[in-house]
This record gives structure tokens, C-alpha cells and sequence, in this order.
């Protein structure tokens, strides 16, 4: 895992809103420990692939893989909703809740 500065470098600009945040140690590392662990049960569905596993106990590991990344996006948007919607809300920036619903709507198709 690289530092955080190289990461930052990594993010692809043409996905991205420009805005950034400064999260603290903790919640970058419970962050990046949970996507390595996703990152591992994807290798591991290709290896179960690539050795020609059983069609039904790859789709069990994809199923757990979603239900990682589900989990994923849940921390991450409640961190969102407490930091920087609360701190936007606060200074007056109500537009915030608009991006929030937008981004809602797009997690529940």
C-alpha cells in the first residue's frame, strides 16, 4: 500500500467530482483495509476460475464480494452524511442535500 500522497495522485480526474476530503488516519485506514479485502476475494474468484471451480461456488463468492463492497458503500456514505454534509449544512451550503439525493438515487438503482 502506498502513502496517501500517492494515492491522492492515482484518482482519475475525469470521474471525479474535483472535490476532496481530508479524512483522518482511522477512517482512511478502515477504509483502504476493507477494499483490500475486496480486492482479495476478486483475486480469489479468478483463481477459482482459473482452476475451473464450480459455476455456483464462484457465483457464492461474487455474491460475498458484493455484500462487501454494499458494506463498503455504507461506512463511506455515513461518514459523508456525519462530515462533510453536516459541516456543509452548517456553513449555510444547502445544496449539499441535493448532491446527496442524487447520489442516493444512484446507489438504489
Amino acid at each position: 500500500m502506498g502513502n496517501r500522497e500517492d494515492i491522492k495522485e492515482e484518482v482519475c480526474e475525469c470521474c471525479c467530482s474535483g472535490k476532496h476530503k481530508e479524512r483522518d488516519e482511522k477512517e482512511f485506514k478502515d477504509l483502504m483495509n476493507r477494499l483490500k479485502r475486496i480486492e482479495g476475494q476478486v483475486r480469489g474468484v479468478e483463481n477459482m476460475l482459473e482452476k475451473d471451480a464450480y459455476c455456483t461456488d464462484i457465483l457464492m463468492q461474487v455474491s460475498a464480494i458484493t455484500s462487501a463492497l454494499n458494506s463498503f458503500n455504507k461506512v463511506l456514505l455515513a461518514n459523508h452524511v456525519k462530515t462533510c454534509v453536516a459541516d456543509n449544512i452548517r456553513e449555510g451550503n444547502e445544496d449539499v442535500v441535493d448532491e446527496l439525493v442524487g447520489v442516493l438515487q444512484k446507489l438504489m438503482r
